[in-house]
């Protein structure tokens, strides 16, 4: 289901069929997660704990899981690197302020989850398998450049 451009949305909660306003919901980057990324281009969770490139797909699929309402904007980029394309609107706390999922009761518990889940989403465990063999290759030491007199 389309909402105004805004990209897709899984509304699965009990309670009419009209639209929520996502407006008001919690915006999940990427780039949050993604392990490649340092604390300065927005990484917000430690290296450790973070995942390897996520999509908004996966990070869509993870709160599914989790049972949160969620919806993907397409359109909107990252404003640290507008390369960067989507983000994911997350549900976390209903206009009565009851949490969706008790389990997850804050933005950082939210992106600690999906992180989890994410290295372990269908599409991607078929893509990491052959990386698993030595990646050794031809390897330069030293910086590169001229030479000081």
């Amino acid at each position: 289901m389309n909402v105004g451009g805004a990209g897709l949305l899984n509304w699965s909660m009990d309670g009419g069929g009209d639209v929520p306003n996502i407006k008001k919901w919690t915006v999940f980057y990427p780039v949050y997660i993604n392990s490649k990324k340092t604390v300065a281009e927005g990484r917000r969770i430690s290296v450790s704990n973070a995942c390897e490139n996520p999509t908004c797909a996966e990070i869509a699929d993870c709160c599914g899981h989790l049972k949160l309402p969620f919806a993907i904007e397409i359109d909107k980029a990252y404003p640290r690197d507008f390369m960067q394309r989507g983000r994911v609107r997350v549900l976390l706390k209903k206009e009565d302020g009851t949490l969706c999922n008790p389990a997850i009761s804050s933005r950082k518990q939210l992106m600690l989850r999906v992180a989890e889940l994410v290295p372990r989403h269908p599409g991607r465990v078929k893509k990491q398998e052959p990386s698993s063999t030595s990646t050794a290759g031809p390897s330069k030491s030293g910086k590169g450049g001229r030479k000081k007199r």
